[in-house]
């Protein structure tokens, strides 16, 4: 991460030594640091989707009830004069009554019509009771489900009645009738919407909503009593759906001024502008246009349905300015409900809150049912009235002298009101009150690509803001812009589906219905788009066809897999990775795709990636060749060639560095082994065979502590981790989380779960030669050692066996899964555990003569108890093992998968085994480690078919939903690390300052020079032997490392920060450890003497230790002991070696040396090679021979020159210049020494010297470019550790003698250290290893004793 050095320092003052070196802070890279080290592998937890409506409704019949009786007031109203009069804007008194009545039926019809003009209308003029009841169950039983209206307009009858009645005519107009409420639901059914426009219209409401109580009584009633007379009856419609829209209060009249209509809340609900605009102009506030006249508002011109026209356009935003009031201030499902659900309610609900605004005003308020909060306050208001004023001013003038139309600035300005919201970067903020204008001013062209783009950033704010967007009902409007072919559009439509889609998958259906997936695949297949936004396309085609069969069937017509395969090799990774996930999803479960990608070779220009450079694009690659293998469909010879090239392919990535990229293989691997579960069977019996051959105990197993365990005589099987292995010393449970099926394994010494761990796959025989030769050595028997133990196994049977050349692939992969399942991660153990255990759960258990199972005998296991150190529980008793019948029985049991599973090359079994009969049903008495247990073996033996999903459907690793996270979280802001504001940046500036401190105050010390370092200044006892310790570079924190665990000390408090379990198994130790990032956010490495490396976070603090990714870093090491035979220090050696390691096997175990600056972690031990790994790409990136036959004991390398200095078992020095050829790369090799190098160290200055030292304690000093060493020293024989302090050119030599000398750079002894400070002035124990602080003057020293002391420099210089 850089920084310019002006943002921390003024560059006039000039940058001093320190400061310069905090700079480098800035600039030195970080490893682990990555998304997929810190988070989960997981997708992000599905919301709970509200915005999509679960039922769309139509409201498609509609009752018109007119009680006019005009000329005829009723009893119970006194009108003023002059009084309103107006009914659908028609004087009734202007014509005769009937004319007038028929003539306001029609307009209401005709209102009405403009909002819904496809429903039945159906008009009853001055009704009779039965006139009312025959239009309405007429109009319920054409609407089906549907919704249905029913408007009343009262004026003419008297007012409702607290009983819950309103009133129409009897046939001769002579008496007013009641009309109970309760008929009317019950004609009308439910769902109904009612308007009432008429005085006390809220006693209507009231009465409503106790019947419809009544009847949900009722109704529970009759549920509950079947005998109740209620029962009987046909049963009432519940009225849950229904809607009502009252004129006024139950205690309230309608207003009789005579400026406004007799039917003020129609004319709200049904012409709302017009009654809008009069209202406006009958205000007394001051306006932009004095003296407009109402004769003038009826001359504005244009349609109201046309945007393009001054009314339409006010119209527009009239709608725009009800929907955002409603969408501010009601609850979601509500708003989703009335303003969302059905059209017709939608535009009634919109103009009832203008009914609310206006009517108000005249002391009357308007009532619903669901209640809405008040909204005729609301500051929206004040724009719709700035919004007509300024229409007004604007289309007036133009009556008057016809000038062109100026379009309103009123959305311009909502848009910028938008934008302020969204740059006032606050977390937890109301949402944007603009939100459904935007969606509005997707329909207008003019604003389109403004509003796309606000949008856009509005979506990236995260998955809460496209939730909102998605609630408000922005769905439709962008799918219906994909139809658009404007080109400057796509780069924002194709952003904004990335966050829909990553947000809510669901969507793939609407996409492909509406051919919407077409628009992505020519945004990907367009050359000139820029690689992030056809990473974006690839990706909502990812999307698509997820387990999606017509979405994949759509995306292969049009030609997905050839466009993709196109941009394999394109520079952007996510692009590539996106690409490698599209492909894998298109032809998962989906034969077509499969074919189409053999024709295009797709597997094959797959396999490019597999060495990708990044970490999650090799996963994506794995991800696709898996999906590629997992087809379940017919298996010709053609597609069982390809699979085994691809298994092959993939089985090379059985030491990736990184974890997710080994994940993923796993899976793969196991569609494979679920695709040819009959051939696998057939192998996993094999080596379950081979491993009963062998009764040797394992030395790890018997070996004690302080026996010197001889390593290369007896052939020894080694086992994976025992189940006590996994219990935390401290309740980091996190490190493991053990599998059920590791728990009831029994690990007994003749042969547990390991006895399937062989070597691993030489990589180097390419997979086309390794089909045809499955007797080649280099292939099969390529035994590498994994977890530092040989592993032995026969191969005489197996070899008789694989008579077949294809098998002896399912024999490789099977070693692969077995590699993985003594993986150095426990996710990936635990998940090639689950592979191996079901298959040889299946072989095991289709073997066994059926008999036997029912007999019983199989009850007769102990699961392994986790205390019992994993020996075997031997049990008494139980029925013998039935011997099997004759050789060919392994073929009768073996059950031979479906004909269309077959290979058709595969000829039919010969076992070449002579006489012997392959003993596959002489199965010892105790549980195996894959055996599941007697009780499932019915179910699962007999029906092969269920077993398949058993494993695929079980595993995946969550890839591809973890990656599409990428696309739900903000992609345009600033990372907090790069913001100068957040805390993650403040706290990495104090640490570097803490640095800089720690620097300048350690360089001020060993400047002076140290004259002394024997001041002990901490001591305790360790919870194990320590064997190697590391202080962290700039806080007071040390590591110290026993055989297995890891304790955390702070030196200057003197306590105990941690102690945790490192994970190794236990006949493994750790060799050594480096802190990395130590000059920010530290983490520890460790590596141990198998070759594997883990890395650890959240030690030392309060947290739970995490293990942040592991991985095998030297895949085949030798075990060497110390020293060479032909020394003269034979003997010394010897017994160093043996005094070193006790119950270790000697070696060097494994040697590493970090470089920050370049990322790079150098890896030797107990190999010939120098394996150099790049932890950025998390992948090896050079192997070095060392060229000698022993084995390296110490590295050291300088970024600088490129150099690597190793020191070796046998006395040398080597020098390697990593940027040449591995055959010219050793540039030196010096040969002074005569026993095992303790030591080698590259001074790091430009013209650093190699000092180096051996057992014998001669201490060597050469300058790289002269052949013979430069000045020698001679310290302590029987040396057993050294360290070198990098700035204090001080060197100490711990001796099994039991002393510390310390040197100073002339070989003078300026310190001589053997016993502890304190009361008993105890001698010091054996050394057992030993470090300076890379900067203070501080010489840590653990011994064989248990303790760990600190010694330092007088306390005058400190």
């Amino acid at each position: 991460m850089k920084m310019d050095s002006d943002l921390l320092h003024s560059p006039a003052v000039g940058l001093t030594e320190e400061e310069e070196a905090d700079m480098n802070d800035w600039k030195l890279p970080l490893a682990f640091m990555k998304k997929r080290h810190s988070e989960k592998i997981e997708g992000s937890k599905a919301l709970a989707q509200s915005w999509r409506m679960k039922d769309r409704m139509k409201t498609v019949s509609v009752a018109l009830v007119l009680c006019l009786n005009v000329g005829v007031d009723p009893p119970d109203v006194v009108k003023t004069s002059p009084c309103a009069r107006l009914e659908c804007w028609i004087d009734p008194l202007s014509m005769s009554p009937q004319k007038a009545l028929e003539t306001i039926g029609a307009n209401l019809q005709k209102q009405y019509e403009n909002w819904q003009p496809r429903a039945r209308y159906k008009q009853s003029l001055d009704p009779t009771v039965d006139e009312v009841k025959k239009l309405c169950t007429s109009l319920r039983r054409n609407a089906k489900e549907e919704r249905v209206l029913f408007h009343y307009n009262g004026h003419g009858v008297p007012r409702p009645t607290v009983n819950g009645e309103i009133w129409v005519f009897n046939k001769n107009y002579t008496q007013y009738i009641p009309l109970s409420i309760y008929d009317l639901q019950t004609w009308m059914g439910s769902p109904s919407i009612f308007v009432y426009d008429c005085s006390n219209a809220g006693i209507i409401v009231k009465s409503f909503k106790q019947f419809a109580l009544q009847r949900e009584q009722e109704l529970e009633v009759a549920a509950i009593n079947p005998s109740h007379p209620l029962a009987q009856m046909p049963l009432p419609p519940s009225m849950k759906n229904c809607i009502q829209l009252a004129a006024c209060e139950a205690s309230e009249l309608l207003p009789m001024n005579p400026d406004l209509p007799a039917d003020l809340f129609t004319s709200c609900l049904t012409t709302p502008i017009k009654i809008a605009l009069r209202w406006f102009c009958m205000q007394k506030s001051a306006k932009l246009v004095p003296g407009v006249t109402l004769d003038l508002i009826e001359k504005i011109p244009g349609r109201l349905n046309d945007r393009r026209t001054p009314l339409g356009e006010l119209n527009w935003i009239f709608t725009a300015i009800t929907d955002t009031i409603a969408w501010n201030v009601l609850p979601r499902d509500l708003f989703q409900k009335l303003f969302r659900q059905d059209l017709l309610v939608a535009s009634l609900f919109r103009n009832f809150l203008l009914a609310e605004r206006i009517m108000r005003s005249y002391n009357c308020t308007p009532v619903s049912s669901p209640r809405l909060p008040p909204t005729y306050m609301h500051a929206m208001w004040q724009a719709w009235d700035l919004a007509v004023d300024i229409c007004l001013l604007s289309s007036l003038p133009s009556l008057r002298r016809a000038t062109a139309f100026r379009h309103s600035p009123f959305f311009a300005e909502q848009l910028t009101a938008f934008q302020v919201w969204l740059t006032m970067g606050v977390e937890n903020r109301n949402p944007p009150e603009q939100l459904p204008i935007v969606l509005q001013v997707l329909l207008s062209q003019v604003h389109r690509l403004r509003a796309l783009d606000l949008l856009g950033c509005f979506l990236d704010l995260g998955p809460w803001a496209v939730s909102l967007a998605l609630s408000v009902g922005i769905f439709p409007y962008v799918l219906k812009l994909l139809q658009s072919s404007a080109r400057e559009l796509r780069p924002l439509l194709v952003f904004i589906w990335a966050k829909i889609l990553a947000v809510d998958s669901s969507c793939q259906a609407d996409l492909v219905k509406d051919n919407g997936h077409k628009y992505f695949l020519s945004v990907l297949a367009d050359s000139y788009m820029p690689a992030e936004h056809r990473t974006m396309a690839v990706f909502i085609l990812a999307v698509i066809v997820n387990s999606y069969n017509t979405g994949q069937e759509a995306c292969l017509q049009g030609n997905l897999i050839a466009n993709c395969l196109e941009q394999l090799s394109d520079p952007h990774p996510l692009l590539r990775q996106w690409v490698a996930i599209c492909l894998g999803r298109i032809w998962q479960n989906f034969e077509p795709a499969r074919w189409c990608g053999v024709r295009d070779s797709a597997h094959e220009k797959l396999y490019t990636l597999l060495s990708d450079p990044i970490p999650e694009v090799r996963c994506a690659a794995v991800f696709a060749l898996g999906t590629f293998v997992g087809n379940s469909a017919e298996r010709t010879d053609h597609s069982t060639t390809i699979d085994h090239n691809v298994a092959m392919m993939l089985a090379q990535l059985i030491n990736d560095g990184s974890p997710v990229v080994r994940k993923e293989l796993v899976v793969a691997l196991s569609h494979l082994v679920v695709q040819y579960e009959s051939n696998f069977c057939t192998v996993a019996l094999q080596f379950i065979e081979e491993e009963k051959n062998y009764t040797v105990p394992s030395p790890a197993n018997t070996a004690e502590p302080g026996s010197l365990t001889p390593v290369r005589d007896s052939p020894a099987i080694p086992r994976l981790r025992s189940v006590n292995s996994y219990t935390n010393i401290r309740a980091a449970t996190t490190a493991r989380n053990l599998n059920k099926s590791l728990q009831n394994l029994n690990l007994n010494e003749e042969g547990g779960p390991a006895a399937f761990s062989p070597g691993n796959l030489s990589t180097s025989s390419s997979a086309s030669s390794t089909l045809g030769s499955p007797d080649n050595d280099e292939y099969i028997l390529s035994f590498e050692t994994i977890d530092k133990m040989r592993r032995v196994s026969s191969y005489s049977s197996l070899n008789s066996l694989i008579g077949v050349s294809f098998n002896s692939v399912y024999t490789q992969i099977w070693r692969v899964l077995l590699h993985l399942a003594a993986d150095p991660f426990p996710e990936v153990s635990d998940l090639a555990m689950k592979v191996l255990n079901s298959i040889a759960y299946k072989a095991t258990m289709n073997a066994r003569p059926q008999r036997i199972l029912d007999s019983g005998s199989l009850t007769q296991s102990a699961p392994a108890s986790p205390t019992s150190k994993g020996t075997h529980i031997h049990q008494a008793g139980g029925s013998p093992p039935m011997p099997s019948a004759s050789s060919s029985s392994l073929t009768n049991e073996v059950p031979k998968p479906p004909a269309r599973e077959q290979p058709a090359t595969r000829p039919p079994y010969t076992p070449t085994l002579g006489g012997q009969a392959p003993h596959s049903h002489q199965f010892p008495r105790t549980r195996k480690m894959f055996d599941k247990g007697p009780e499932q073996a019915g179910e699962d033996g007999d029906e092969p078919g269920s077993h398949r999903n058993y494993i695929s459907a079980a595993l995946q690793t969550g890839l591809c939903d973890w990656s599409a996270k990428y696309f739900a979280q903000p992609v345009m802001k600033i990372p907090e690390e790069h913001d100068l504001e957040s805390q993650v940046r403040m706290e990495r500036q104090w640490r570097f300052l803490r640095n800089t401190r720690v620097r300048r105050q350690s360089r001020g010390i060993t400047q002076r020079g140290v004259s002394r370092l024997d001041d002990q200044i901490f001591i305790n006892r360790n919870p194990g032997v320590p064997s190697v310790v590391k202080f962290h570079p700039f806080n007071t924190c040390i590591a110290v490392a026993d055989k297995d665990s890891i304790c955390f000390w702070d030196w200057e408090k003197g306590e105990r920060l941690d102690y945790f379990y490192n994970g190794n198994p236990r006949y493994t130790r750790i060799t050594a450890m480096e802190y990395l990032n130590g000059h920010d956010c530290s983490l520890l490495l460790t590596a141990t003497d198998d070759g594997a490396l883990r890395i650890w976070k959240n030690f030392a603090d309060q947290k739970n230790p995490e293990m942040v990714t592991a991985w095998q870093g030297l895949s085949d090491m030798l075990p060497t002991t110390r020293g060479q035979p032909t020394s003269s220090a034979h003997s010394l050696a010897r017994r160093v070696s043996i005094y070193l390691d006790r119950s270790k096997q000697g070696g060097a175990g494994m040697v590493v040396d970090w470089e920050q600056e370049t990322g790079l972690l150098m890896t030797s031990g107990d190999v010939r090679v120098v394996r150099i790994w790049d932890t950025d790409r998390e992948m090896k990136v050079q192997d070095i021979p060392t060229g000698a036959d022993s084995c390296v004991t110490s590295l050291s390398c300088d970024s600088q020159r490129s150099l690597i200095v190793a020191g070796l078992g046998d006395g040398s020095v080597r020098v390697f210049d990593r940027r040449m050829g591995p055959n010219e790369c050793r540039v030196m090799t010096y040969r002074e020494h005569g026993a095992w190098v303790v030591k080698a160290h590259l001074q790091k200055e430009t013209d650093g010297h190699i000092i180096s030292v051996s057992v014998n304690g001669d201490v060597r000093f050469f300058e790289p470019r002269s052949p013979d060493s430069i000045n020698v020293l001679q310290t302590v024989k029987g040396l057993t550790a050294l360290d070198i302090h990098p700035q204090a050119n001080l060197f100490a030599c711990g001796s099994m003698n039991q002393f510390i000398a310390v040197y100073n750079a002339n070989g003078d002894v300026i310190s001589n250290i053997k016993y502890y400070d304190g009361f008993m002035g105890q001698r010091i124990g054996a050394i057992s290893c030993l470090a300076f602080h890379p900067h203070w003057p501080h010489l840590a020293v653990g011994s064989n004793d248990y303790y760990m002391s600190i010694y330092s420099a007088e306390k005058r210089l400190r």
